[in-house]
């Protein structure tokens, strides 16, 4: 059986892909908190410490990176770069010193900032945020590592829109929540577009990365088509046995302002709140982007429309409020 260090295993996207894995693959989790569900497998270790990485890593592993620091709200703001940026740089000495030839690093669409329609791997790099800014440095940290030796290491870069899911709550959750309450507001006119991307098939396709040949790949991860606000709205109500009509609807504007007045308030106060003028932005802007998956022969296992259905159901129609969740943005 081939070894896997899945650094950040312990997490959303890192517990799918255990469990993804786990028949076919000799794996450890690395990470800051115990897995939940593969306690036995979990070795504790923070990625800013070189010496736990060498404490804690199987011996001829490939690395699979999904520890990040990703919030919108993280304080101390060092920590994006102590965590996503010398984190990588710790896990390419880590790979050089046991001679590791395979990383396998998640990034995110972030590295785009707000970006054109239809943007792919080649669009323009402008992240708005901290976390946009060391997940592209963090890549280029791996690009340096893997061209060292060109001939026998394989980097694969894989950039996920918003990845959503049963037990996740970050934005699409959150989103889905507002719907099923009954009390959802559509901030602008509903018309932009936004891909995404569910769990299962990110983690599939990083399972099919593992096959990759010696060299630089990187890819965007979507899952088409993308939806109009309007009409996820509306698809998730039917789901929900409801009318497809968005009954409240605010201008932009206004919204924005609402944002604005949130961050006022805490900033004085030192309290988070689930809503910010950014998270305004970010609900009302397009972010539809393009991938060459399609060049791997890749096919997702589960189509985006029944992947919506299959976490609606689990979250909002069946009974599984003891399971554990998974909290990200």
């Amino acid at each position: 059986m081939n070894n896997i260090t899945v650094v950040g295993g312990s997490g959303f996207i890192g517990t799918r892909l255990c469990s993804r894995i786990e028949k076919n693959f000799n794996f450890a989790i690395f990470d800051i908190n115990q897995s939940s569900h593969f306690p036995e497998k979990t070795r504790i270790g923070d990625v800013r410490s070189i010496e736990d990485l060498h404490n804690h890593t199987l011996p001829g592993s490939t690395l699979i990176n999904l520890a990040a620091e990703h919030r919108d709200n993280v304080f101390p703001i060092s920590l994006y770069d102590e965590v996503n940026v010398n984190g990588a740089k710790n896990i390419c000495d880590l790979a050089r010193a046991k001679d590791i030839n395979k990383i396998i690093f998640t990034s995110s669409v972030a590295v785009y900032g707000f970006a054109p329609l239809g943007t792919n791997e080649f669009g323009v790099i402008a992240p708005f945020n901290d976390y946009g800014r060391t997940k592209w440095e963090a890549e280029q940290v791996y690009k340096q590592w893997q061209a060292e030796d060109p001939q026998n290491r394989t980097l694969v870069i894989v950039r996920p829109t918003v990845v959503f899911g049963e037990r996740n709550r970050g934005n699409v959750f959150n989103l889905l929540r507002q719907i099923a309450s009954g009390k959802f507001v559509m901030v602008g006119d509903g018309s932009n577009r936004k891909s995404m991307a569910y769990v299962e098939n990110v983690v599939a396709f990083l399972e099919y990365s593992l096959g990759f040949k010696p060299g630089v790949h990187i890819y965007n991860y979507i899952d088409k088509p993308d939806f109009t606000m309007n009409t996820l709205v509306a698809h998730v109500n039917k789901l929900l046995g409801r009318s497809a009509a968005i009954k409240l609807r605010l201008p932009f504007s206004f919204g924005l302002l609402i944002g604005s007045c949130f961050d006022l308030v805490a900033k004085i106060t030192g309290k988070k709140f689930p809503i910010s003028a950014i998270r305004v932005k970010k609900f009302c802007t397009n972010s539809v982007y393009e991938s060459a998956i399609e060049s791997t022969s890749f096919i997702p296992p589960v189509p985006l429309l029944d992947a919506i259905e299959k976490t609606v159901c689990f979250e909002f129609i069946e009974d599984h409020k003891d399971e554990q969740v998974f909290y990200s943005e």
